[in-house]
């Protein structure tokens, strides 16, 4: 058997009675049963109690669980009931009654959890070495990093061992090991996902992150675990999202400037990221230039600055009664923590309240801020032998994330000569995880390639709507058209285009008898397809607009081109009776052209 494990594909499997869970499960449990040169796992659900997962879906229906039958690996900071959680620390190691409500929302939706998997100890390190379970190893080349500290978590979904998986991510442990492995790593906005039953790192700044091949299923993973916690203090509602850039004709990200890209020496990593930049273009995207420095500025914070404090409260009592426990460079990371007062992180906190001042400004001006993942990757061995230096080289582009409380999303861009993944991260303000997504859909079809490590190919695009949004669409006919007279009315209501198309070829338009509108009538027979533009607007602007509207126009249902159903401009069809039929000029626009001429 080898199959690919996106859910789209083994749902459609399941569904046909081609696959079961629990064959899924004999055939992972063969595949994870040898021998595991990657480091991957600190510790597996033994056999019965995997089957015993896929047993008890038996009978149930799997549309009313949206992950059935989808297995997944768990960060072994990360409670799974019955499984130690060691966070990287044997002598850490508890053995937790429950597990993490972001775990149990997984498993209540059909999802089968396979094991824990490795990590840079306490979470603290970008590269996946510092583990006493062995460096876990990229799933392209052994000889070189994995990425962290979710190292195992992106590894066991790039061998096709996992459907997805649960990382954290504070300074980058979400994204870097998506970039090195070849996937999609989403940094969901900060609170969206329980981080009650995770070992803390910086517990104000923590987030549980998802790794998936395909940004799709990183969505319906979101979907099912995002969730207000009443018990966690640093919860939050994931909100409805803005304007949705990843599905709009047009959008604009920001690029850095020249004088703040780095690659350290990479020329291939530099080669990339332009390609990147093109791809977005190709997609609608306009670039504008963005200065990094505030933003790299207060990157510097989180290991600089009074931020360590927060890693060695984490785990203070065990640190304090057992450091020599601790792997050599995390030791004399949290160490630092120790010696920063008060006053240190008052000072902090003041100047990251300046910095995000000066950063919040850019989305003035774009959309989405686009950035390579990490500017380059090493060798375990050049890893080892600079452990402090080269990982903070890994967290360039990401360490400043959380501190600025943005969502985020990795996505692969292509290989280098040797082989090795790049990726990039396309960055946006909290809540705009769907838009994230959706851009990243589209940004990974245009690469094609494989999924993870495996050699699956992408499967087909999905329009899913599983996330909140806070946005509606209306298709435009008329006047309201780019350019034309009432356009203004869609500006002021913070309306953003998102496609240039046609309607089904169902209707027939009119110019209505005072010259400045036209009619939009569905017809049995002899329709045309017309032109239309499709805007989005936020939903608490729509009703002011649709009040605007003046008989006999209004708003109902219209047919696009494609088949899908939007709302859009209609007319009563007593408002046409002294109207003259302009349908052969196949719209408005064209219509003003010709009477114009």
């Amino acid at each position: 058997m080898n199959i690919s494990l996106d859910i789209a594909h083994l749902h459609s499997l399941y569904r046909t009675g081609e696959l079961t869970p629990l064959a899924l499960i004999d055939h992972l449990l063969e595949r994870m049963g040898r021998e595991d040169r990657h480091h991957v796992w600190i510790s597996r659900l033994d056999a019965e109690t995997l089957r015993a997962h896929a047993l008890a879906l038996a009978g149930k229906d799997i549309a009313n669980l949206p992950l059935y039958g989808i297995p997944f690996a768990i960060k072994d900071n990360i409670d799974l009931a019955g499984i130690p959680t060691t966070a990287g620390c044997p002598a850490y190691a508890y053995t937790p009654a429950e597990s993490a409500p972001v775990v149990q929302r997984l498993i209540d939706a059909g999802a089968i959890p396979l094991g824990k998997t490795n990590l840079d100890q306490f979470a603290t390190g970008l590269n996946g070495t510092r583990s006493p379970y062995g460096a876990c190893r990229n799933a392209f080349n052994p000889d070189f990093i994995s990425g962290g500290s979710s190292s195992g978590s992106a590894v066991a979904v790039a061998l096709g061992l996992a459907s997805f998986s649960l990382g954290t991510d504070t300074a980058g442990s979400g994204r870097v090991p998506a970039a090195f492995n070849n996937l999609i790593g989403h940094k969901p906005s900060c609170g969206a996902l329980s981080t009650r039953g995770v070992v803390p790192a910086c517990r104000s700044l923590d987030a549980v992150s998802i790794f998936a091949l395909t940004a799709e299923d990183a969505e319906r993973v979101l979907a099912v675990a995002a969730g207000h916690d009443p018990q966690d203090a640093y919860s939050r509602p994931l909100a409805a999202h803005g304007f949705d850039f990843g599905r709009a004709a047009a959008f604009r990200f920001g690029v850095p400037m020249a004088k703040d890209l780095e690659f350290f020496g990479n020329a291939d990593a530099a080669r990339l990221f332009g390609e990147s930049v093109e791809k977005l273009q190709s997609l609608g995207g306009t670039p504008v230039e963005i200065d990094l420095a505030p933003f790299l500025e207060t990157a510097r914070l989180l290991y600089g600055g009074a931020w360590v404090a927060e890693r060695y409260q984490a785990i203070r009592d065990f640190f304090d009664a057992q450091a020599d426990q601790v792997f050599p460079p995390v030791r004399e990371i949290i160490a630092g923590g120790k010696t920063q007062s008060a006053a240190d992180a008052f000072a902090g906190m003041y100047r990251l309240r300046a910095l995000k001042a000066q950063c919040d400004t850019v989305w003035n001006d774009i959309d989405v801020l686009l950035t390579a993942t990490a500017g380059t990757i090493y060798t375990v061995a050049e890893m080892q032998a600079d452990p402090i230096r080269l990982n903070a080289n890994l967290g360039y582009y990401t360490n400043f994330m959380n501190l600025l409380d943005l969502a985020a999303t990795a996505v692969p861009a292509g290989f280098q000569a040797d082989g090795l993944p790049f990726g990039v991260t396309l960055i946006a303000p909290p809540h705009q995880d769907a838009p994230l997504l959706h851009l990243a859909a589209r940004m990974h079809q245009t690469l094609g390639g494989k999924l993870g490590a495996t050699q699956h190919v992408p499967p087909l695009p999905e329009m899913l709507n599983v996330l909140p949004g806070g946005q509606l669409q209306v298709a435009v006919v008329g006047a309201h058209l780019s350019g034309l007279a009432l356009n203004f009315q869609l500006a002021q209501r913070h309306a953003r285009l998102v496609a240039a198309t046609r309607t089904a070829p169902k209707y027939r338009i009119y110019a209505l008898p005072d010259g400045k509108r036209p009619g939009l009538i569905q017809v049995a027979e002899g329709g045309v397809s017309i032109e239309c533009e499709v805007w989005q607007m936020p939903a608490r602007e729509f009703g002011s607009f649709v009040a605007g509207i003046p008989a006999p126009l209004g708003i109902g249902k219209l047919e696009l081109a494609d088949g899908t159903l939007v709302n859009g401009f209609i007319c009563e069809p007593i408002g046409v009776a002294d109207a003259r039929d302009i349908s052969m000029h196949g719209g408005w626009r064209a219509w003003l052209a010709a009477r114009d001429k």
